[in-house]
């Protein structure tokens, strides 16, 4: 077992792997839109946020050999099920004809005030 804590300017900020590898499958800890280069917590919309997690997500699997299209599953948390159509678009335009396992779990409120966490289970 592997576990890896950064990814160029990505990295866990508690007693968590950013992602953990074992026998060739990637487990991604949650993302948020945060810009992989500066750190920076990105806000926004629903939209701009969950692409910029999913963008994070494809980001640590590229750098331990993996890629999207090799995503197993996926977890979706997102604070009200009313955003789901918005999230359900970009996800749809992110992964094309792509179509890993998935589950959408509403919540109340996320981490620091974002949208949305995205969790991803991947093979190398």
């Amino acid at each position: 077992m592997e576990s890896i804590f950064q990814v160029g300017n990505l990295k866990s900020n508690g007693h968590y792997a950013l992602a953990t590898i074992h026998n060739d499958i990637v487990y991604v800890s949650g993302q948020f839109a945060i810009d992989p280069i500066t750190q920076q917590k990105k806000f926004g919309t629903i939209e701009d946020e969950t692409l910029q997690a999913l963008k994070n997500i494809e980001y640590i699997l590229n750098e331990v050999g993996s890629q999207k299209n090799q995503i197993l599953r996926i977890t979706l948390y997102i604070p009200d099920i009313q955003l789901w159509d918005r999230v359900d678009r970009i996800y749809k335009e992110f992964f094309g004809d792509h179509k890993p396992a998935r589950s959408v779990v509403p919540t109340n409120e996320l981490h620091f005030g974002f949208k949305i966490e995205i969790e991803a289970i991947a093979y190398i």
